[in-house]
């Protein structure tokens, strides 16, 4: 089957640009002495991590537990889950998994940390744990090199727990004063900073000019979209995620409808560009507006707008929320079809 063959709205990704996109970022990564820890929040298929590590990953990143549970149980052995895991529920699925894989973990805070060590040590298990660092983003992450360095210190106290290193995202001009400083302070303490961990696609090829990184854990990187071409980290060329719709409307002539609205294109917006997802065959139009199903395009600015039948295809502002919205992503290579895998991650937020 080709792509041609498929029924609409659907999700496609090119396997030919997925296989640039890693062997790139692990030539850079492999280039500057980083480890690589792709973040798989952007696919959520432990076949493209399963890519991601034959190519040279030392692991992978999750952002929430249940994908750390669903790529250990496809036989991934080495997982940092990047986001603060608390209350007591969490903590005993964290010990289910610690018993099965490496397993580390971040956090900011005191209570996220006593509460893991609590919980881990009952079981007798010991996990990694990296503090989490705000270096300039305004998001998680302890606010100074000191508040780093006093956390550290209570963490080297817990039992459960070992303390490893620093995590900021992403990883900005600003980040390498900022985790000098902390390194500098918990090193002062009597603790070794094994490893300090940075992240972001758009930021990630400059990642090296932060000295004090030593881990990079991109996401977006791997399909790309269109926050990507903006930012010019990934050039459409190499966008593999897209999707597929058709105009199912013309009520006007300046307006057309897709079979895809916020069910299937991302809501999300797109630094730098305006709209809800870029029409390849049509770049003049504008998907102003998104329905549950609808996409609402305006035309006014094509040579030769599309009409009722005509099928066309999008690449989505974000990739990670697209890929999140579809049960299943048609992998094709030139337009055949190769396989379509199941979103095994999907929708796994707690």
């Amino acid at each position: 089957m080709e792509l041609s063959d498929l029924d609409t709205p659907v999700l496609t990704a090119d396997l030919d640009a997925v296989e640039r996109n890693i062997a790139r970022m692990q030539a850079y990564c492999d280039e500057h002495g980083l480890a690589l820890r792709p973040h798989i929040k952007t696919h959520k298929l432990p076949e493209l991590a399963r890519l991601q590590l034959d190519a040279g990953a030392c692991g992978i990143t999750c952002q929430k537990l249940g994908e750390a549970e669903v790529m250990a149980e496809a036989g991934i052995d080495d997982i940092l889950i990047s986001f603060p895991l608390v209350g007591d529920t969490k903590a005993e699925r964290l010990a289910a998994l610690a018993r099965r894989i490496t397993v580390s973990v971040v956090g900011d805070s005191a209570t996220v940390a006593t509460g893991l060590s609590t919980v881990l040590a009952r079981h007798g298990l010991e996990v990694a744990f990296l503090v989490e660092c705000d270096t300039g983003n305004g998001r998680t992450g302890v606010q100074a090199p000191e508040d780093a360095a006093e956390l550290a210190s209570l963490v080297a106290t817990l039992d459960g727990l070992r303390f490893a290193g620093l995590m900021t995202y992403p990883t900005l001009p600003e980040s390498g004063p900022w985790l000098r400083a902390a390194r500098e302070l918990i090193e002062r303490a009597g603790l070794t900073v094994e490893q300090i961990s940075g992240g972001g696609t758009p930021t990630a090829r400059r990642t090296h000019l932060v000295g004090e990184v030593t881990e990079l854990r991109p996401g977006t990187y791997v399909y790309g979209d269109r926050a990507c071409i903006a930012n010019g980290s990934v050039p459409l060329e190499d966008c593999a995620l897209r999707v597929i719709a058709t105009v199912v409307s013309r009520p006007t002539s300046s307006r057309a409808i897709l079979d895809a609205g916020s069910k299937t294109l991302t809501s999300d917006l797109a630094v730098g560009a305006t709209g809800h997802g870029l029409l390849v065959e049509h770049p003049e139009a504008e998907v102003y507006k998104l329905n549950e199903e609808h996409g609402i395009v305006d035309v006014r600015r094509c040579a030769r707008p599309p009409e009722v039948g005509d099928r066309v295809t999008v690449v989505p502002n974000h990739a990670c929320t697209t890929a999140n919205l579809h049960d299943e992503v048609v992998l094709h290579r030139g337009g055949e079809i190769v396989e379509t895998l199941r979103t095994a991650a999907r929708g796994l937020v707690r």
